[in-house]
């Protein structure tokens, strides 16, 4: 054997010898932190927009494998529900989840992710043109223009809200002229154009509200939360499809201070939680509401069309709204052109390839459907 293959065995074996030892050795358990971070809603414990903020923790915290850990508390547990976006700014609390209408006080574009008919987009249009078409960067400029510390995620397109409940059903526009009526955001212009006396009273307020007799009519958003609340308890009129709110979606707010400190990792999980959360939320809308939707019929109450006049009424109040908010506030202005594009687009699109469902659904559950 030559001097060099002697060499060479040597150092095989040797090597042979330190990765057997290294199996051998006792492994060393690295200590694993936890990050809890302290979320708030800006709902009720009990009502379904709640379930959809525990999923959305649920989904991170199932992915993080006890590395990250989010706590989700109902409204008013640290901070009364409007005051969430300056809780999480300061670091009161380290998240939220609401909607973006909420903190239109602060800067009437805000209102722009949801209020108004969004040009023709459907919800989950508007949350492409905020992905893709421009949306979350003004939604940063805005935030970033108040000096608030946060990161938004918008997610969850919301099913169209109904035109209200009333002790009266509205036949025409003028039924709503002096009519006491419960709304918020840029809704508020909408339905005082159209000669309502509007109070933007909180969730929790407007049931007990109508059952007083301290105004006439209320909207808050969808049939499982509506049927909660306490609707169907003291008014049995429900005017169905809008344009004030037809486009709206959550928001899941992080203190931006403790978003930026966690690894990269942990980041990717929240970023990827929200998208399949906000897939999940709209099947559960799906499931939830409709069997909400039969519950209340069955409670009595009488569902009406709005009609068409209505919603060209809040078509045209709605054209007044954007005149004079875009006149006053550049970044209204510039929020409304940015959709505008993106909506003339998609829109077509939409328009274009979208089948009428409607035709299918009668063809097998209408008046002239054939009984199997």
């Amino acid at each position: 054997m030559t001097h060099s293959n002697t060499s060479r065995r040597r150092s095989l074996l040797k090597g042979a010898a330190i990765a057997a030892g290294a199996l051998s050795a006792p492994m060393v358990a690295t200590a694993q932190t936890t990050t809890s971070l302290r979320f708030q809603s800006t709902w009720p414990a009990k009502d379904i927009f709640h379930e959809y903020a525990l999923d959305f923790a649920k989904k991170v915290n199932d992915m993080a494998s006890g590395r990250l850990k989010i706590e989700v508390l109902p409204a008013g547990a640290v901070v009364p529900a409007f005051q969430l976006l300056e809780a999480v700014a300061k670091g009161t609390l380290d998240g939220g989840h609401g909607v973006v209408a909420y903190h239109y006080g602060k800067n009437s574009a805000l209102a722009l992710w949801g209020s108004g008919p969004s040009f023709g987009m459907d919800p989950n249009m508007l949350l492409a043109w905020h992905n893709y078409g421009g949306g979350k960067e003004l939604l940063e400029e805005i935030y970033k223009s108040l000096n608030l510390d946060v990161v938004s995620y918008l997610y969850g397109p919301m099913p169209t809200q109904p035109f209200g409940w009333f002790k009266k059903p509205i036949a025409k526009a003028e039924d709503m002229k002096g009519v006491k009526f419960r709304t918020v955001g840029l809704a508020v212009d909408m339905y005082t154009d159209m000669g309502a006396a509007v109070n933007p009273l909180p969730g929790g307020e407007i049931v007990p509200a109508l059952d007083r007799g301290l105004i006439d009519g209320a909207e808050f958003n969808n049939a499982s939360s509506d049927r909660l609340l306490g609707f169907p308890d003291v008014v049995k009129n429900c005017m169905l499809q809008s344009f004030h709110q037809s486009g709206e979606q959550f928001e899941i707010l992080f203190n931006k201070s403790k978003l930026t400190a966690l690894p990269a990792e942990l980041k990717s999980i929240i970023d990827y939680a929200v998208q399949a959360a906000s897939a999940d939320m709209s099947w559960k809308a799906i499931e939830r509401n409709s069997k909400d939707y039969d519950e209340l019929k069955k409670q009595g109450v009488k569902f009406y069309k709005t009609p068409d006049a209505i919603l060209r009424g809040q078509l045209a109040a709605w054209d007044k709204i954007m005149a004079k908010k875009g006149g006053e506030n550049a970044m209204f202005q510039k929020i409304l052109e940015s959709q505008k594009v993106f909506a003339q687009r998609a829109g077509q699109w939409q328009n274009d390839y979208t089948v009428d469902f409607k035709m299918a659904y009668n063809h097998y559950f209408g008046r002239g459907a054939k009984k199997s």
